[in-house]
């Protein structure tokens, strides 16, 4: 392994091991390569880790996560998002968070799913692997900031990174109801520090760049991720999932 996967690799176990105190944990898990790669960390790390999908009936995420974890073979359960009761939930989400922001309701109906599943699974703790995409370039917006140089690639970070801390302390508000608690070993202050010393050229190529998170790929690879996960393009979890779709058919 190269000296600099070696070193990523060191700061996101001192992140999740100083983050996550509990050994029984359940990781939000798409099957994509962010999600396959704090569950394959986790698990090397000998936490007793429980993958949980979900979804609406044969969405992208439960049908990727499940051919994923065949070769994983972890633990898994999947929850399908019940459309009958899809519509009171999400208004009754909106009306808790208080906010108009599509991206925040989607990922608080998301995570009240996630955390629903957890408490039927007696786990109270949640990893994610937030924080990714926004250090390692994941989202398009960082391929149209590419032609302004590191400057303004670094101010969508920022900014990316803002939003993100923000939005899960509203995903923490809804996990709550269920008693459980949503973790994100890599939005710590150490860690975002670290990895913003990363060379550009390590995260995104160019404009036309469609993969993006060149290291984490890498390292996924370097630690037996399975290949699938690897070169799997970004699919975010309100598209994967198909709550964005069913939220806008409430609206």
């Amino acid at each position: 392994m190269d000296e600099i996967h070696k070193k990523l690799l060191e700061h996101i176990k001192n992140s999740i091991f100083e983050t996550v105190k509990v050994k029984k944990i359940g990781i939000a898990f798409s099957g994509g390569v962010d999600s396959a790669l704090i569950s394959k960390i986790c698990s090397d790390m000998n936490y007793d880790i429980t993958l949980l999908t979900i979804g609406f009936h044969e969405s992208h995420d439960i049908l990727f996560a499940k051919q994923v974890n065949g070769f994983l073979k972890y633990s898994h359960y999947i929850l399908e998002i019940d459309s009958d009761t899809f519509p009171t939930i999400s208004s009754k989400i909106h009306q808790k968070i208080g906010t108009d922001n599509l991206s925040w309701n989607e990922n608080c109906i998301a995570f009240h799913y996630v955390s629903k599943l957890a408490t039927s699974l007696d786990l109270d703790t949640i990893i994610t692997a937030n924080g990714i995409d926004e250090l390692f370039c994941g989202y398009n917006a960082y391929r149209e900031a590419f032609s302004g140089g590191e400057s303004k690639i670094n101010e969508v970070m920022i900014a990316k990174l803002d939003n993100e801390l923000k939005m899960m302390k509203a995903v923490n508000l809804i996990a709550s109801e269920f008693g459980v608690k949503i973790l994100q070993p890599l939005l710590s202050q150490k860690f975002i520090e670290y990895a913003k010393t990363i060379p550009m050229s390590e995260k995104i190529h160019d404009s036309e760049d469609l993969y993006r998170k060149h290291i984490i790929r890498k390292l996924a690879r370097e630690i037996n991720v399975p290949e699938l996960s690897c070169t799997k393009r970004k699919k975010a979890l309100q598209y994967g999932s198909k709550i964005h779709k069913a939220l806008l058919k409430t609206r």
